[in-house]
């Protein structure tokens, strides 16, 4: 079996989880949140924690258990705690400001370059070179971090461009005669 489907999911005080047919529905502070669930993984609740267990003997089924175990984890740490994600912009005369649910980037192009918030997501600018994007669903926060992200990805040479807050740049020595 899936180490990862071995361990259940601990469900914290003030989130409410429900099994219904073919849906986990994880509900809390940080919001709701639904994943479809998988016919290779039985589901079950027992007092406070979810099991994971696979349907059958296959390959398929154990790895399944793993991955919807690791899903259902995350949609409890996102409604309890939220995500965030932290991206930095390097350059002169780079910024971005958040005004409600928009993004406004001045990141060295010959016009600005505005991102709409989709639902569940909010963006703030602590310092106009700085950008933090948190939201209860993990994927939508990296998706949105990504596409940020490859608005101006750091290049090589002098390092300039929008990155992750933790991202180290290996800096190219340039070509010499």
């Amino acid at each position: 079996m899936s180490r990862v489907g071995k361990m259940p999911v601990t469900i914290p005080a003030g989130v409410d989880v429900s099994i219904n047919g073919d849906q986990i529905s994880v509900k809390g502070s940080g919001g709701t949140l639904s994943l479809t669930q998988n016919a290779l993984v039985k589901v079950s609740n027992n007092e406070g924690k979810l099991g994971f267990e696979p349907a059958n003997d296959s390959r398929e089924a154990n790895a399944m258990s793993g991955t919807i175990r690791q899903l259902v984890n995350n949609m409890v740490l996102g409604v309890s705690k939220g995500f965030e994600k932290k991206l930095s912009l390097i350059g002169v005369g780079y910024k971005a400001a958040a005004s409600g649910a928009k993004l406004n980037l001045n990141v060295g192009y010959s016009h600005p370059v505005n991102f709409e918030m989709p639902a569940g997501i909010t963006v703030a600018t602590p310092t106009p070179t700085e950008i933090v994007i948190k939201g209860a669903d993990r994927q939508r926060v990296g998706q949105l971090a990504a596409e940020i992200r490859a608005v101006r990805p750091p290049e090589p040479y002098k390092g300039k461009g929008i990155r992750y807050a933790d991202e180290k740049v290996t800096i190219k020595e340039t070509k010499k005669k």
